[in-house]
């Protein structure tokens, strides 16, 4: 993986860092696994907006992805690795050795060709899906279930990965992406490796109507409205707006919002920094 500065031709290519897609093979989709996704404009179903700064974008389809990797035991060969418009991550097609399709997540390194295989028993090789009591400890993995069955739900996104650290009776500890260190059940499914598409994180859009294309509209900042419509507007002049806030009053930068009676506070072992 690798990005490219575009020359300043023009001045919403001046600052424009984009990336090289070396990685993607086909700009082509497999239609079968295509299904439509509409969109609502921050509307609710009165016609009212309830979501700001929505709206707009390019037309797209969603790809519907295999989170669950639940063809056990049965060998797929990866086709093409894709481009989704949906995700910042790459996607790899596959084709299980009984014809059927599936879409999945592209760990970092998988290769057209390459041979992946979810199950019990499978070497902990890129791209394969295993239970965390198989997975050696020390491996970087991606994709991890919360709960056994229900499909992949943590990191997810370009280049993020966890590290299994340890093992605990009926659960795992693992590191999460965000620093946080909490524990799992062993029966919940990981994919070896860290997702692909690592320099997302180093494209910059270089214009605003890029932000558009993706469906964004201009923010407005808090400080510049009335104090009728948020807690940091008013003021004479150009005054700083007080604490920062949400337009609810919630408190923001440091305040934190989780609840210290969330069940789930049991399985974390070090909060997030």
């Amino acid at each position: 993986m690798s990005v490219r500065k575009l020359k300043p031709i023009t001045p919403g290519q001046r600052f424009r860092i984009v990336n090289n897609f070396e990685e993607i093979t086909t700009s082509k989709p497999e239609k079968s696994l295509l299904r439509k996704i509409s969109k609502s404009g921050g509307r609710n179903n009165s016609g009212k907006m309830t979501m700001r700064y929505t709206g707009g974008g390019h037309k797209k389809r969603y790809r519907e992805i295999d989170f669950k990797r639940n063809k056990f035991g049965i060998p797929a060969t990866v086709k093409s690795v894709e481009y989704d418009p949906n995700r910042t991550a790459f996607i790899a097609l596959l084709v299980y050795a009984d014809g059927e399709k599936r879409y999945i997540v592209a760990p970092h390194g998988i290769k057209v060709d390459q041979k992946v295989i979810s199950g019990d028993t499978v070497a902990p090789e890129i791209g394969n899906a295993m239970k965390l009591k198989n997975i050696p400890l020390g491996t970087v993995v991606s994709c991890i279930e919360l709960r056994p069955g229900q499909g992949a739900k943590m990191a997810r996104s370009a280049g993020t990965s966890a590290q299994l650290i340890a093992r605990d009776g009926k659960y795992a500890v693992l590191k999460m992406p965000s620093g946080e260190t909490r524990m799992i059940l062993v029966e919940c499914l990981a994919t070896i490796g860290s997702v692909s598409n690592s320099d997302h994180q180093l494209t910059v859009s270089g214009k605003a109507g890029r932000s558009r294309w993706l469906g964004r509209r201009p923010r407005t900042r808090p400080v510049a409205m009335n104090p009728v419509d948020h807690p940091m507007g008013g003021g004479e002049g150009r005054s700083t707006g007080g604490h920062p806030r949400s337009r609810k009053g919630m408190p923001a930068k440091g305040f934190k919002t989780r609840s210290k009676k969330k069940e789930s506070n049991r399985h974390i072992l070090q909060k997030r920094k």
